[in-house]
């Protein structure tokens, strides 16, 4: 057990070890609750994919943070590290796939709340792995609350 301990101690640099496994564990909760929601309704993209998409999101973060604290160079190269990067690939990313869960069928648009909420689930990710579990916790709420009332709002209107 010491042998893995002084293992992540030494090996991560930007974020502790016990640090990265809360993040990631908070991206798995709060891209459940999401997923959860969107189980339940059957639809095609259920829990394991948003919980995927999530802690794939977090991950990309976390990953990033590390690489930013390794050394390059021999100190009079310009490290160039820009976060905003890692989130415009894992949204590009997310959005692709979602995208692919869109679909026209008999003259209608099907998946479109399910793809959105796909991608929200990466955001999600993405709060977490930058430590903002409130934050991204907060949305989560907010997007089930959405989910969930506008359904009522829905079936009431005779739109659903």
């Amino acid at each position: 057990m010491d042998f893995l301990t002084n293992y992540l101690d030494t090996t991560f640099s930007a974020v502790p070890a016990y640090e990265a496994f809360i993040r990631i564990l908070s991206a798995t909760l709060l891209g459940g609750v999401i997923g959860f929601e969107r189980e339940r309704q059957e639809k095609p993209a259920g829990l394991r994919t948003h919980i995927l998409v999530s802690v794939a999101a977090c991950l990309f973060v976390i990953l990033g943070q590390e690489l930013a604290a390794l050394e390059y160079g021999n100190g009079e190269d310009v490290k160039r590290v820009d976060p905003l990067r890692m989130i415009e690939a894992v949204t590009a990313g997310v959005a692709f796939l979602a995208a692919g869960l869109i679909f026209t069928a008999n003259g209608r648009v099907q998946n479109v709340t399910t793809g959105t909420s796909l991608w929200l689930a990466g955001a999600v990710g993405l709060g977490c792995g930058a430590g903002q579990m409130a934050l991204a916790a907060m949305a989560t709420a907010v997007v089930v609350c959405v989910l969930w009332i506008l359904r009522l709002v829905e079936k009431y209107m005779g739109t659903h």
